[in-house]
């Protein structure tokens, strides 16, 4: 048998493969039994798009901030003052990152918190894009860019994850649409470094 002919069967194999691979996903989904795209995924799936995939789904800003690690102007956005009940939630992928409860009142500008929902919600990584390293906070789930943790938080952390507002969305307390009003509530902060914020 030829080199050719092998090749042949070989690419028509696999065509053929994808093609029943395919089908079998169409028919699951019309009868209910495959993955609906409209469901999210495990809590703790990896989220994988591609660029294009991303720019369909977010706005402009969300999108320069969460794929392309830009930075919001401070006191911007619509979570930077104020406080909120609820979970904060990746704009991206809807994964958890932190509790209103642990939200304050850092005066930088940005949303703050001096923890995540859980450790592993969130993924870290050195930052050497201003000449000065910072450690950049991203979701672990889809690998957003949130913004910058850094070590002038309240007690108990000591940490200040300092988040653009574009970068997350508010999912209220049930009962709870509109956020409360006055300052925000929680540990007493500590002043800010004199480093940059974001």
């Amino acid at each position: 048998m030829s080199r050719l002919s092998t090749r042949f069967r070989l690419v028509f194999a696999i065509s053929l493969g994808g093609l029943i691979s395919q089908a079998a996903g169409a028919l699951a989904q019309e009868s209910g039994t495959g993955s609906d795209t409209k469901t999210s995924p495990p809590p703790d799936a990896k989220v994988r798009k591609t660029e294009d995939e991303w720019r369909r789904i977010l706005t402009v800003d969300q999108f320069m901030v969460t794929r392309l690690k830009a930075t919001e102007a401070a006191f911007s956005g619509q979570y930077a003052q104020g406080h909120f009940n609820g979970t904060f939630l990746c704009v991206c992928c809807g994964a958890e990152l932190f509790s209103s409860k642990t939200k304050f009142d850092s005066g930088t500008g940005w949303p703050s918190f001096w923890q995540p929902i859980k450790k592993s919600a969130i993924a870290r990584q050195w930052d050497y894009s201003e000449g000065e390293p910072r450690m950049e906070v991203m979701c672990s789930r889809c690998d957003a860019h949130l913004g910058h943790v850094f070590d002038d938080g309240p007690a108990p952390t000591g940490l200040r994850y300092c988040i653009n507002s574009v970068a997350i969305k508010l999912k209220p307390v049930a009962g709870n649409a509109k956020p409360a009003k006055g300052k925000t509530k929680g540990p007493k902060k500590r002043a800010p470094s004199t480093s940059e914020n974001q």
